[in-house]
């Protein structure tokens, strides 16, 4: 056991060394499947011999291990059972002895598995750390509110259900007394050690933990236990709103302190009964506005502060939102109070902001974006000033107005030393002028009391004209940044006329000029106007060498592989231009691949901003899409050696990007014959390790298809069907992977013979019949339903009714009837998508109309075939169940990008949906019709004797409709 543990700690020392991070990983996952690991692991996290670092890798791995293999998608564990029994034994009692930055990590573990597990499989948890808090000692009591705290949060953006709430009621139940008790025992020990400072930081630890776990308790509905002593608990958070000791006070100018934390978690908690709970806190509500507004008054500029005046502003916007209470705001002396004192203060510029601006540019971006979720002083206040719009727009635009004009005359009178008075003016018009806005269109409702237009004309555009050393660059900035939210409100000439000055900015020295710039050329590209692009190819054309070359410049600029993709922001605009310049960029391509591929190359040593490389693999899409139908060869050979290269690395943030490129690289020339360097990647591609990591699987099966696609021989010639068919059985046994085993099997009776696959057809759906049996999801079921369609439509190709019929009925005799009664026909209607139900419309008429196997042995089930053909024609799809779509789970939402084991589709590689039957065109019932009269005809009449002697009379009026 020691020597298991020397060697467990000595691997994860070594998996902190970059350059041997991965080797260590391997030899870990090796290892981790072994019964005790888990044990092993929070023995190095709880063991003082080691050193901080090793055990907070080995907290890390912890958790990672935990993410990876507590549960399958069904809930069952994955690890062996004396492990589970024993990692929840012993990780709470860690938890709360052990040192900050390793709570952190088994906070989220605990986390992790309270989501599988607790309630019904973790009962005795709460009991457990109920029995831990003690009357006066913080370190324990900050231990266990720390594990409540990590599982309780997880409520917080949860939608209501039956579940839910016996999960909230069990805690309620047990923890919410101990709770509160523990809230009157901390303050009585505040008040009896207010000169121990060391006491005190314990305890103020413990109050906003208290004071976190109240809003968690709350957050669904209001808990009992708080509404019969709301004014007493109230009472209480007001105490510690206006509380000071300077024993708490911090001489650090940039983080917050115990008193600042306390004071925004209790005005996050304010925001939340102001929103939810009115009736019962209205009384209460008008002494914390009071006193927030004092707060607010007496703050200084320092970012100590930051978080605290976010939440404060955030409270009194609640505060604004609701009608009754805004009056409060309503009269114009009041207004221009709010303003002078509260939001003028917090909206302008600090020493600490321009600090960021020249030291911390990226970060200075990302916190100022429209749509960042920075909690920073002037979005607060913004958001503030623009709930006081909504409820008196004349009162509170006259009020700014004056501060507007005030500000733009003492600018005037100095430029060069008073430009801050201007770069105030400028985000006081934005704040009243924006009413609405979206990420793609900017501002797209704004304040009818004032003139966006005129007001770039009088006071922006000027700064944006002007040459880079005549305007302080963050008027510059502010100038392009009008721009950017404001691209909605001016006409395509005005906005056109911008790019070529916009392209100047490029050249900027700033790095926050040429970021913005970039930010607000992909915006403007990105345009559209009833669901067309506002700009074409040929608007971009005269300026999109100069963008590229300063975009490529300036990306390139970066001296390591970290620098290189720190600004994803440049990348993204070298993505929109490429997308809207389509394929008119032909001169600049082979500048603009070679770019690419440098910077591949030197992204590969070390991803590290998973942004910057989607939106570089999709300006790869870009170039592929618009330029491979026309070029396949060139693109093939530049592409070939950096994508191998990636794959035979095993660059596993990059491999589904690549696997989707050389997709598209295959479909862009589907006629031609297959290259000889996609044959030789087939055996890689069929290794069983590709299939481990979930996020590679949806783009290794459209890699597999598009080979297939043009290839299909080879896969036959080279005996390779069986290991394909070893990925569909993987694959289909899962719920995250389902849906693509039948996008990969479908594939397979598409191009392969269907003599080929003879052999494995028994095996094909006894695999599948089994996991319909087993564990049946809507994913797997209509994908199910659509493979029998698909195939009962393909007689030309060997398949058809009759062949799935016999097909399904090797399994075991006679199962077919009760298969198409109990899956398929029910589950025919939940369909939804027109190419699925078309085939099935296909798939049902045919064995209507043509099946001898309906004919005869299965007859029975003949008249429920044509009900169901007939609500696929005349009624709406059912509605599916939400949440239950594997596709859902796979798929990575752009705005959520990490590495991991997601997958993210690049827009520029999307598949085209295909109609497998584009013959079938026109009416589909006349269509249907004329498909039974030939089947009857072919059967001597016998199908028109079935209508008139086994159906209901609509359904034969119905169906005779059709035929005439």
């Amino acid at each position: 056991m020691a020597s298991n543990i020397q060697t467990i700690s000595q691997l994860l020392d070594t998996s902190l060394i970059p350059h041997q991070s991965k080797e260590a990983e391997k030899s870990l996952r090796a290892s981790e499947n072994a019964p005790g690991f888990p044990l092993l692991l929070l023995q190095i996290v709880a063991s003082n011999t080691f050193g901080l670092n090793t055990r907070l890798a080995a907290a890390l791995y912890f958790k990672n291990l935990i993410g990876r293999n507590w549960t399958d998608e069904e809930g069952r564990y994955k690890m062996n059972n004396d492990d589970v029994v024993a990692v929840k034994r012993e990780i709470i009692g860690l938890m709360i002895t052990s040192p900050p930055a390793l709570q952190v990590q088994l906070g989220e573990a605990i986390s992790i598995i309270a989501e599988s597990d607790f309630w019904r499989r973790w009962d005795t948890l709460i009991d457990d750390l109920v029995s831990r808090l003690t009357p006066d000692n913080p370190q324990v009591n900050n231990g266990v509110l720390q594990v409540a705290h990590a599982i309780f949060k997880r409520w917080r953006p949860l939608f209501r259900s039956d579940d839910l709430f016996e999960e909230i009621n069990h805690v309620l139940g047990k923890f919410t007394d101990p709770l509160l008790k523990l809230f009157i025992s901390t303050d009585s020990l505040i008040e009896q050690n207010v000169n121990d400072k060391v006491i005190l930081q314990g305890l103020y630890q413990t109050l906003n933990l208290i004071v976190k776990i109240s809003f968690d308790l709350n957050c669904q509905d209001l808990a009992p236990g708080f509404e019969e002593s709301l004014p007493n608990i109230m009472g209480l958070f007001h105490k510690y709103l206006t509380y000071s000791n300077d024993l708490l006070t911090t001489d650090d100018d940039d983080e917050a302190g115990p008193l600042e934390r306390v004071k925004a978690s209790i005005c996050e908690l304010l925001q939340l009964f102001t929103h939810k709970y009115e009736d019962v806190f209205e009384e209460m509500l008008q002494n914390f506005v009071n006193s927030t507004w004092e707060l607010l008054t007496n703050l200084g500029s320092q970012p100590k502060y930051d978080i605290l005046v976010s939440k404060a502003l955030q409270f009194l916007t609640s505060v604004a939102g609701s009608s009754r209470h805004a009056q409060n705001f309503s009269q114009t002396e009041v207004l221009e109070q709010v303003v002078e004192k509260i939001i003028l203060p917090n909206m302008a510029l600090r020493t600490s902001d321009e600090e960021l601006f020249e030291d911390d540019p990226i970060e200075f971006i990302r916190r100022d974006l429209e749509g960042s979720d920075s909690d920073t002083r002037r979005r607060a206040a913004t958001d503030f000033l623009r709930q006081l719009l909504e409820q008196f727009d004349q009162n509170v635009t006259q009020v700014v107005w004056k501060y507007i004009t005030h500000y733009l005359q003492d600018y005037n009178k100095n430029p060069k030393v008073n430009w801050r008075s201007k770069d105030t003016a400028l985000y006081l018009f934005s704040s009243i002028a924006a009413k609405g806005s979206t990420e793609r269109k900017g501002v797209v409702h704004t304040n009818l009391l004032v003139d966006v237009v005129d007001f770039f004309q009088s006071n922006v555009a000027a700064d944006l004209i002007a040459p880079f050393d005549d305007v302080e660059p963050i008027l510059k900035v502010d100038a392009i940044k009008y721009l950017y939210t404001f691209r909605s409100q001016l006409t395509k000439e005005q906005l056109s006329g911008a790019f070529p000055l916009l392209a100047k900015h490029l050249a900027s020295p700033n790095y926050v000029v040429y970021t913005y710039t970039a930010i607000t050329v992909e915006r403007l590209l990105a345009m559209t106007a009833d669901g067309q692009p506002v700009f074409h190819p040929e608007d971009l054309k005269p300026y999109s060498n100069d963008l590229l070359q300063h975009l490529f410049r300036l990306i390139e600029a970066g001296v390591t592989p970290e620098k290189i993709q720190e600004n994803e922001f440049l990348m993204r605009c070298v993505m929109r231009c490429l997308i809207v310049a389509k394929d008119s960029t032909g001169p600049l391509v082979g500048f603009v691949l070679g770019e690419l591929i440098k910077i591949t190359g030197e992204i590969a040593k070390n991803p590290s901003n998973p942004r910057f490389i989607h939106y570089h693999f999709e300006s790869l899409g870009a170039i592929i899409r618009f330029v491979a139908p026309h070029h396949p060869e060139g693109l093939e050979t530049a592409l070939h050696d950096p994508f191998m290269s990636i794959l035979g690395l095993y660059i596993t943030e990059f491999i589904p990007y690549v696997f989707q490129l050389l997709s598209l690289l295959l479909e862009s020339h589907p006629s031609a014959p297959i290259p000889q360097r996609y044959k030789d990647l087939v055996p890689h591609l069929l290794a069983p390790a590709l299939c481990e990591s979930r996020g590679n699987v949806p783009a290794l099966v459209r890699l597999l298809q598009a080979i297939m696609a043009r290839g299909a021989d080879h896969f036959v010639q080279n005996n390779q069907i069986s290991p394909i068919l070893g990925i569909f059985q993987k694959l289909v046994s899962s719920k995250l992977t389902e849906i693509h085993a039948f996008e990969l099997l479908e594939a397979c009776f598409i191009y392969f013979p269907v003599k080929s696959l003879e052999p494995f057809l028994k095996d094909i759906f006894i695999i599948l019949l089994t996991r319909l049996n087993g564990s049946k999801t809507e994913a797997l079921s209509q994908k199910f339903v659509r493979l029998f369609y698909f195939l009962a439509s393909r007689d030309a190709e060997g398949c058809g009714p009759d062949f799935v019929v016999k097909a399904i009925d090797t399994v075991q005799d006679g199962i077919f009837g009760q298969l198409y009664q109990a899956v398929v026909l029910p589950d025919t209607q939940k369909l939804q998508r027109p190419v699925d139900r078309k085939i099935a419309v296909v798939g049902l008429t045919k064995f209507v109309a043509f099946s001898s196997e309906l004919e005869n042995r299965y007859h029975k089930t003949w008249p429920s075939t044509v009900m169901a053909l007939l609500k696929l024609l005349e009624m709406p799809p059912l509605p599916v169940q939400e949440g239950d779509n594997a596709a859902e789970l796979v798929d990575a939402d752009i705005d959520d990008l990490n590495f991991g084991s997601t997958y993210t589709r690049l827009n520029t590689c999307k598949t085209r949906v295909v109609d497998m039957f584009p013959q079938v065109t026109g009416d589909l019932k006349r269509w249907c019709g004329a498909r039974i009269r030939e089947g009857s005809a072919a059967k001597g009449g016998k199908v028109e004797e079935w209508i008139k002697a086994e159906l209901p009379e609509e359904a034969k009026n119905m169906l005779r409709s059709y035929m005439q």
